[in-house]
């Protein structure tokens, strides 16, 4: 009689449902040695990133100064800390195919986070650079039904790994794959939108009356942080499109992409790029915009607001020194 290979042995479980893996899959089986020392250094970090989006929120909001990006990357932290603590659990209890499925729901869901801001900062641009373009009720249509189906995405996503690891029969997990990679591949198309739109914002339409006044730094400033997150994010997008596309390959023979470099590096080290530069670069003040901005104009107010609150000041100042 033959013996199954060493890793598939390992991730052969009960009988089930849920059944264990039966491909490859990115990340592979987690162990003890390296996975849990390394998820453990990455839950550190995002826990920082909890903490210090936590704080910019909660003093913003002392200070009326509503932005509500913050509190989405402190969320995208938080489940990125679970992730990880579930990941450490996995590592120990390698036979536990509900904790694997909990492990992989949260590995994927949390970076959509990410997605949507890096739209809605170039959304923001597109509207102080082109207005009547940006403010749009066309565009602003279509860009709702983007958004729309982020959450439908990640629903599918989490119906194929859930119902993919409760079934056996050919058929279904045929479904359920094409089900992944039509929502896979709708994510990385959506990463793709940023980039557009700062196309639209600056090179395809000639220049217009603009409201460049809005939040604090140039705009030049805001359309490179922009452009270089959207551009981690086509990359991680990319990498999971792509390595999803790919045809399954048996556990007992993983390509390059299945590593656990290839894993933490094209997933979580970039993610960390991503939070370090709208963290650090501190969007909370660059792409803040006036509450209540529903037409164009609006974004005027807050280069206004400031400059009156200069002038007052400066007036306060002189009546002083008089």
């Amino acid at each position: 009689m033959s013996q199954m290979p060493p890793q598939q042995q390992q991730q052969a479980g009960p009988p089930g449902p849920p059944y264990a893996p039966r491909t490859a899959a990115v990340g592979g089986l987690p162990s003890i040695l390296p996975d849990v020392p390394i998820s453990a250094v990455f839950l550190v970090i995002y826990l920082g990133f909890a903490i210090t989006n936590m704080t910019i929120l909660q003093v913003n909001l002392r200070r009326q100064h509503k932005f509500i990006m913050s509190g989405a990357l402190f969320g995208f932290s938080m489940s990125r800390i679970i992730a990880f603590t579930l990941r450490i659990i996995w590592a120990t209890r390698q036979h536990n195919v509900r904790i694997a499925i909990a492990s992989n729901v949260f590995a994927n869901a949390g970076v959509l986070v990410i997605y949507v801001i890096n739209l809605i900062s170039a959304q923001r641009i597109l509207r102080a650079k082109q207005p009547s373009v940006g403010w749009h009720p066309s565009i602003s249509i279509v860009l709702k039904i983007f958004y729309g189906g982020i959450p439908a995405a990640l629903v599918l996503v989490i119906y194929s790994i859930v119902q993919g690891s409760y079934t056996l029969n050919p058929h279904t997990l045929h479904a359920v794959r094409d089900i992944q990679l039509a929502a896979i591949t709708y994510l990385l198309v959506f990463t793709t939108l940023p980039l557009w739109l700062l196309l639209v914002a600056h090179f395809l339409l000639p220049k217009s009356a603009d409201e460049e006044l809005f939040g604090h730094g140039s705009m030049r400033a805001k359309v490179i942080i922009n452009v270089l997150s959207t551009c981690i994010a086509v990359l991680i997008a990319g990498f999971k499109t792509g390595t999803s596309w790919e045809t399954p390959r048996p556990l007992s023979d993983p390509a390059w992409y299945h590593s656990k470099p290839a894993f933490y590096v094209f997933t979580f080290v970039l993610e960390i790029l991503i939070l370090s530069l709208l963290t650090f670069s501190r969007i909370d003040k660059r792409f803040h915009i006036p509450n209540g901005s529903k037409q164009a104009g609006d974004y005027s107010r807050s280069g206004s607001d400031q400059t009156t609150t200069e002038k007052d000041a400066s007036s306060n100042s002189s009546s002083h020194q008089v």
